[in-house]
């Protein structure tokens, strides 16, 4: 498979979009019930941190960092989004997005990734855990999913993060 990693353009989003959505769809990837229209989450992600796989004209995975807060002491601290299709994941996909993901940030100075992962999400904790995050705590019964044969069900929340070796390290 040759496969390419580039810049999210507005026109993929409708291809992000469904991506997004079967991953809503498998209840152990957000609290989300459904991907938000592009305005919404045009406004929501970071410009210069939005990747995708393409393999030609189709999209098989994206990622795209949040900014945590909007004061400037965190200015360096970005949440994490990566999600693969269904039919490419376990193929090096996912590793080879978050490696491009993690050297835009290093580029630009960011210093913390972080995430929330179910625990029943075990392929995305050991993706994350062999690119440098660390589990830093468990925050439970956090949400409640709202959707889906889970709706009404108290979900846990794995806490992750990634502090670069190369930036925010003086």
């Amino acid at each position: 498979m040759e496969y390419m990693i580039d810049n999210m353009k507005p026109e993929d989003w409708q291809q992000v979009r469904s991506i997004y959505r079967e991953g809503i769809g498998t209840g152990n990837s957000t609290f989300e019930a459904d991907a938000p229209d592009w305005d919404k989450w045009d406004s929501a992600h970071l410009q210069e941190h939005r990747l995708v796989v393409r393999e030609g004209n189709t999209i098989l995975a994206w990622a795209a960092l949040s900014p945590v807060s909007a004061r400037s002491v965190y200015a360096g601290v970005a949440e994490l989004s990566l999600y693969v299709t269904a039919a490419h994941r376990g193929k090096g996909i996912g590793a080879a997005l978050l490696n491009a993901i993690i050297d835009s940030t290093e580029r630009a100075g960011l210093w913390t990734l972080q995430g929330g992962i179910f625990p029943e999400n075990v392929p995305s904790l050991r993706l994350v855990k062999k690119h440098g995050f660390k589990e830093i705590g468990k925050r439970e019964k956090i949400g409640k999913m709202t959707y889906g044969n889970l709706a009404g069900t108290w979900r846990d929340v794995i806490l992750v993060e990634r502090r670069s070796a190369v930036t925010g390290i003086d």
